[in-house]
């Protein structure tokens, strides 16, 4: 396990209370807005017989869903220990467990022990990381044919709420932050990498993209 101060504060954050409430939503109301469309995206490509990186996955939507969809293998990166141990919980009980790799640390810390994959998903984790270039450099290079995020607006509403929701934590003393990185820097850095856009969704806080090898 490699964690640096920011991803320690990330699994304090996220602990088995939360972790818990996501499961219980998926498990009565399936995928939430924005990653249902990131994953009807992804699986209108064509995901069967593919392999998924899922980083910052939380209870394993993203794995669950494409899992069902015909992906082969998938390796699941998370700072919350609380998020994987239900990750690995709900595939067990969905019978695919044997062909997860649960992986806990900093990504961006271990990418280089990391495989490659057909499929990159980073749902909602652009937000809550500080290095957003580190995150999206080591990201796409691991992406083989699909790259795909649900990311903040970078506008000054989005700006505004993350300042009032760090509050608690500042107030905590606790050292995990939420962000919003430059819709341009991100897809620059994803450009340099020659993966092209071919899915975008603005909604009022969040958009959901798509980019291709």
């Amino acid at each position: 396990m490699t964690c640096c101060p920011h991803c320690q504060g990330a699994d304090r954050f996220f602990n088995q209370r939360i972790a818990a409430a996501d499961l219980r939503d998926y498990r009565r109301h399936g995928p939430s807005g924005t990653t249902k469309r990131l994953l009807d995206a992804l699986q209108a490509g064509g995901v069967a017989g593919l392999t998924l990186l899922d980083i910052g996955g939380g209870i394993g939507v993203i794995q669950h869903e494409l899992r069902a969809a015909g992906v082969s293998a998938i390796t699941g990166v998370d700072a919350s220990r609380a998020y994987l141990a239900l990750a690995r919980q709900e595939a067990e009980k969905r019978g695919y467990a044997d062909n997860v790799h649960y992986v806990h640390g900093d990504f961006v810390a271990l990418a280089e022990r990391i495989e490659p994959a057909d499929i990159v998903t980073l749902d909602r984790v652009v937000c809550c990381y500080p290095d957003m270039a580190a995150l999206m450099t080591n990201a796409a290079a691991r992406t083989q044919r699909f790259l795909g995020l649900v990311y903040p607006r970078d506008g000054w509403w989005t700006k505004l709420g993350v300042r009032m929701l760090n509050l608690y934590p500042r107030l905590r003393g606790d050292a995990f932050r939420t962000f919003v990185h430059p819709t341009a820097a991100v897809e620059g850095i994803i450009a340099d990498h020659k993966l092209r856009r071919i899915v975008h969704h603005e909604g009022a806080l969040w958009q959901v993209a798509v980019f291709a090898r």
